[in-house]
């Protein structure tokens, strides 16, 4: 890439951040806004990355404002009203989303590319780890935050492998050309881009016509999906409840410990270990452990690699675990996101009272899927839902909290705002705590972790 300076519109984004990062080590100079400050801006600010907060031409650093050596990288988040975007696009930059050129890098690999409507950044960050800790090695371009390597963005300077979380908004995984490509679940998201789940199903049909023909699909078995690859290509199923070609069976507990047997095309690794413990988890195993099997990843390091496995940043991340209490924090934000942790949580406490703050993302979801959220929240014992994170969406009349509170049928219920949480947790003794949501619910975090350890 010419382009001596790299500026990102948009540049706290995981995904932005992770390509931030990536420019910055290849001598580029890199610089970047964001809305808020977060952990993330901090760090890269750390890193000598200059991040401003105010939508501001004039906050622009002069080294920028040449067109002809200035690439202007944005995310789909920021609105075209944006007034940094507007002069970008108005005094002749180039502008790209991040999915373009994240498109451009990968094609000089060979892409292993997660999608799904849940499950592809704990699948991507475990086959990242897998790969890493091998003889195979990979770069890596992460949904999130590896809790084994403390960042979003994993380099090799040997191995043409990338791992990649490819992401279905906007339909950016479209700019991807995967060697080999896995498909955790189709679930119906992101309507307000899809308007049906048939348009969504058609456009995970039509990422599976870009698998390279020499490479192959990892797709979770029973997925109401018919691919569509290209001749060559070979597919596989992958299953934790029946036979597939990659399965798992006989996942059982120990001592806190979770190990099961993974089945693979001509062979099985018996009472692997599970490095985060939990049954969710095992899915997301699966579909990494056939990717690194592919790629060549042995029998011993695929043991040793899951084993040493510790997770990923708000992907069921425990902060505090007593006997007495525990917290834990998840990025779930879909129904089905939700079940599966708070099924989860049930399964590693049984009897114990669950705690749920839960902020809904985007009101178009909340809309969209008011009863299914209210249903898979009833679960909990108590929930504080807090008001809608609007993330890049307007408000949309009528559109609240509220329309999920009313129909949960939980004893306990209440709303409250970010700024008044403790109010309402200071009159509770919860047994298990946990924080849901895709938005800014995670300041709370550091702070309910304070709070709660000095208990």
């Amino acid at each position: 890439m010419s382009h001596s300076h790299i500026y990102f519109v948009g540049i706290g984004g995981i995904g932005m951040s992770n390509l931030a990062r990536y420019f910055k080590t290849k001598g580029k100079v890199v610089a970047g806004y964001d809305r808020s400050k977060s952990t993330l801006t901090k760090e890269l600010e750390a890193e000598g990355i200059a991040v401003h907060y105010t939508d501001d031409v004039a906050a622009i650093p002069a080294g920028f404002l040449n067109n002809g050596s200035t690439l202007v990288v944005r995310t789909p988040a920021v609105p075209e009203s944006h007034s940094e975007l507007r002069f970008f696009n108005d005094n002749g930059y180039k502008v790209l989303k991040r999915a373009q050129v994240l498109g451009m890098i990968s094609n000089d690999s060979r892409s292993l590319c997660i999608a799904g409507t849940h499950g592809k950044t704990t699948t991507t960050t475990m086959t990242a780890h897998l790969l890493k800790q091998s003889g195979v090695d990979c770069s890596a371009f992460l949904g999130g935050i590896s809790n084994n390597y403390h960042t979003n963005l994993l380099l090799s300077d040997h191995s043409d492998l990338t791992v990649i979380e490819a992401d279905e908004y906007d339909r950016s995984f479209h700019q991807l050309t995967p060697y080999m490509a896995v498909i955790t679940a189709v679930d119906a998201d992101h309507l307000d881009i899809y308007k049906t789940h048939a348009e969504y199903l058609e456009s995970f049909a039509h990422f599976t016509e870009l698998i390279r023909p020499d490479g192959c699909l990892v797709i979770k078995k029973g997925l109401p999906l018919k691919p569509r690859v290209a001749l060559g290509v070979k597919v596989y199923t992958y299953s934790v409840k029946e036979k597939a070609d990659f399965f798992a069976e006989k996942v059982h507990y120990d001592t806190g410990r979770l190990f099961f047997d993974f089945n693979y095309p001509g062979g099985v690794i018996r009472d692997i270990e599970l490095g985060v413990p939990i049954q969710v988890n095992v899915e997301n195993a699966v579909a990494a452990l056939a990717l690194a099997h592919l790629n060549g990843v042995t029998d011993e390091e695929l043991r040793a690699g899951l084993a040493t496995f510790r997770g990923t940043w708000r992907r069921f991340d425990f902060q505090i675990r007593r006997d007495d209490f525990v917290y834990l924090d998840d990025y779930a934000h879909h129904p089905e996101e939700l079940r599966a942790s708070i099924s989860s949580i049930k399964a590693l406490f049984p009897g114990k009272k669950i705690t749920g703050i839960f902020q809904p993302h985007l009101y178009s979801r909340t809309r969209d899927f008011a009863d299914e959220f209210a249903s898979v929240l009833s679960e909990l014992d108590n929930l504080i839902l807090l008001d809608i994170y609007p993330a890049r969406e307007q408000p949309i009349p009528g559109v609240t909290s509220e329309m999920i509170l009313e129909k949960v049928t939980l004893k306990f219920k209440t709303i409250t705002t970010l700024d008044k949480i403790f109010e309402v947790l200071d009159t509770m003794k919860p047994e298990i705590l946990v924080t849901l949501g895709a938005g800014s619910i995670d300041t709370l975090v550091p702070l309910i972790k304070r709070r709660y350890e000095a208990c």
